[in-house]
């Protein structure tokens, strides 16, 4: 027996069937095994030894371990088959290492779709550990360690922040960049004119003002408004119609993040949940009794076909569609053997409608996007005609443009088309008039905050972070145990103080570790890793020392950072006085702290005034030890004496009254029990024995 060891339980049924006898497939769940937090500063990793890691068993995959070494022993081979990316690699480094496993004769199967055939050539062609991938994996997971647990560590001490890292703060410092300039943004007024024109009496046509003199239209002010309005006194006249022939050329296929921002500008879904459920289809979707993996690998940057899937698709198209609908910019690709595609249909014929009985309704959704980007990147491209119409009205051109399309291309299998709107050909000759004018005042709007489109899209852009990083990084900062970023009502992410603080210190103290080039600095090595073009130990040690230092450095400067400055100076150094969070909530403090000590106590004023001096009284002293006195103090130390309420207790009585006094006996506890005494004490001391009876 041949033990295959995957990394999801869900991939065990299909690839079993797929095997058939003779093999038996499990799960190693992910990792197996952690960097230790054992060595210097807990971070696992040996500095002086060329930052060589340390592992552990995960304590909560200590059982499924002890199975897994059951397993191999009783297996004649084993193979591993983890996910083919870089941690993938690792994990089956990992295994070699706990099974005993000699990981240069050790069969690795890599596959980029969970179907039969691609199965069978797995194990027809295996691969080997490639061990600069797992070098690679090795610098990014001490990279996280390191800058995890030391920035973490620091503000968490410093700002009661919860977490900071590599990706996660350069991220935070994005949204949190956005947000300053949205803060920071001044509205500048404009104004619009747009207007709806009779033709004939009997068809309408809407044109917006295009230039004003022969240039390019601006009216900034009501004023230069008022000039323009005066001009529609004079005839409309008609200029020009013109028409273009244009093309549009398909969208590229998805990958990771393409299909993540197109899954949330189309459905809303969040990244998590589109990660969510393009897993569920790469895995396998029950169909007619058999488990099917529907796409390809979801953790991919390419846009590149394999020229297997191209030489099928033209196929493909050409037979449902026609000829003229396959592009004719399709070139052969010579991509490196297990290379990653894009995300695609493991099968065209397995059309969203023909499977849909199979998915949810969410699945159906995601399945549709893909399978429609994979075809449509294909095909020809969409031919339309471009109708521009100019209108005269003193000195002032208006415009208005429709299109018309010639031959759909690869719309042919989109669900969302472009409509036609078309010019009325009248306008040529007609009789025009202004129906209505639209004359609008405007002003510039603010730049947008990220959604989690808009934020992945810019990660992508400047580079940090990878495709399986994404989701987890969002995930991270919107966590509500962090309180870092929130979504508004529209699903924008918009940083909260506690965010917004955080971003600030770090940028200040550790600008060069969280700003987006070095991010993107270190992803590039790390792939020179993975290449073999550079060593572990060289990226490791020009990274260590230099944040090592501003570590320490920042564990003296550092203090916890103002929330807001005040428009106050401070009494003894004259520098700005500050609000910072504390222990026991805001306070008041001097901005050159620590070279200036002054805390600024909040008076709480009673409303009365000091019956000596008159000034007002305030509340003082903490806790029990609170009392109202004066605010002149020392030169009043008038203190105001609270009159306790009277000792009212629960009367137990015979109605006997005291025979000194007439007050009322009540009874009362003492040192040897029960007693009467008098209702009027300490007036009155008298007191006698409860009878037995």
């Amino acid at each position: 027996m041949k033990l295959v060891i995957v990394e999801s339980p869900s991939k065990c049924n299909s690839i079993s069937k797929y095997l058939g006898k003779g093999y038996k497939v499990v799960a190693s769940k992910g990792h197996i095994r952690e960097l230790a937090t054992s060595g210097e500063g807990g971070l696992g990793s040996d500095i002086k030894n060329d930052f060589e890691p340390t592992y552990k068993i995960i304590k909560a995959k200590k059982p499924l371990v002890d199975s897994l070494i059951k397993d191999a022993k009783a297996a004649s081979e084993v193979i591993l088959a983890s996910d083919n990316d870089r941690e993938g690699e690792a994990i089956a480094w990992h295994l070699c290492q706990v099974l005993g496993l000699d990981e240069t004769k050790t069969k690795r199967l890599l596959f980029n779709e969970i179907t039969k055939d691609a199965i069978e050539n797995a194990i027809k062609n295996p691969s080997a550990i490639k061990n600069d991938l797992v070098y690679s994996q090795e610098a990014r997971r001490m990279l996280d360690r390191i800058i995890g647990f030391k920035l973490s560590t620091l503000i968490n001490r410093k700002l009661h922040s919860r977490s900071a890292g590599r990706v996660q703060s350069a991220t935070l410092k994005l949204i949190c960049d956005r947000q300053e300039e949205i803060n920071n943004f001044v509205p500048e007024e404009y104004y619009t004119l747009d207007l709806l024109l009779s033709i004939d009496d009997k068809k309408e046509l809407k044109v917006s003002l295009d230039k004003i003199d022969g240039k390019k239209a601006h009216i900034n002010n009501a004023a230069e408004n008022e000039l323009v309005l005066k001009e529609l006194d004079n005839e409309v006249k008609f200029k020009s119609l013109s028409t273009s022939k244009k093309l549009t050329s398909p969208k590229l296929p998805l990958k990771t993040s393409t299909m993540q921002q197109a899954a949330f500008s189309s459905f809303g879904f969040q990244v998590s949940k589109t990660s969510r459920i393009a897993q569920q289809l790469y895995e396998g979707v029950e169909i007619n009794g058999e488990v099917v993996g529907l796409v390809t690998y979801i953790r991919v940057d390419s846009v590149t076909f394999s020229q297997t899937f191209i030489n099928y698709a033209k196929n493909y198209i050409v037979e449902n569609y026609g000829q003229e609908y396959l592009s004719n910019k399709i070139k052969n690709v010579n991509a490196p053997e297990g290379a990653h595609e894009p995300i695609r249909p493991t099968s065209l014929s397995r059309t969203p409608e023909k499977v849909r009985p199979y998915l949810t309704n969410d699945q159906y959704k995601l399945y549709k996007l893909i399978y429609e980007r994979a075809i449509s990147s294909l095909m020809a491209d969409k031919v339309y005609e471009k109708q521009t119409v100019e209108i005269e009205v003193g000195k002032l051109l208006f415009k208005a443009e429709g299109t018309r399309t010639l031959f759909d291309g690869f719309e042919k299998v989109l669900s969302n088309k472009d409509n036609d709107s078309l010019i009325p050909v009248e306008v040529k000759d007609g009789n025009l008039k202004i129906k209505s004018v639209d004359n609008k005042q405007q002003f510039t709007n603010p730049p947008a905050p990220y959604n989690d489109a808009k934020i992945i899209a810019k990660m992508e852009e400047v580079g940090i972070g990878r495709p399986s990083t994404y989701a987890s990084t969002i995930a991270t900062l919107t966590d509500v145990k962090r309180d870092y970023i929130r979504r508004d009502e529209n699903g924008n992410l918009i940083p909260t103080d506690k965010g917004m603080l955080t971003s600030r210190v770090l940028n200040k103290y550790f600008h060069d570790f969280v700003d987006c080039d070095f991010t993107a600095k270190m992803e590039q090595e790390l792939d020179e890793i993975s290449e073999g073009n550079i060593t572990r130990k060289k990226v490791m040690e020009e990274f260590y020392d230099p944040f090592i230092n501003l570590v320490k450095d920042a564990e003296v400067r550092l203090y916890s950072e103002p929330k807001e400055y005040l428009d106050k100076t401070c009494p003894k150094c004259g520098s700005p006085l500050v609000i910072k969070k504390g222990k026991y909530g805001d306070f008041t403090t001097c901005s050159n702290y620590p070279h200036c000590d002054y805390v600024e106590k909040e008076l709480k004023y009673t409303g009365e005034n000091c019956p000596i001096c008159g000034k007002p009284l305030i509340e003082k002293g903490k806790g029990r030890k609170k009392f109202i006195g004066c605010s002149g103090y020392p030169s009043c130390n008038y203190i105001k004496k609270e009159e306790k309420p009277k000792f009212t207790p629960t009367v137990k009585s015979d109605g006997k009254t005291c025979p000194k006094c007439g007050g009322q006996l009540i009874e009362k506890k003492g040192k040897f029990g029960k007693f009467l005494g008098c209702s009027n004490y300490p007036k009155c001391r008298y007191q006698e024995k409860i009878s037995k009876k």
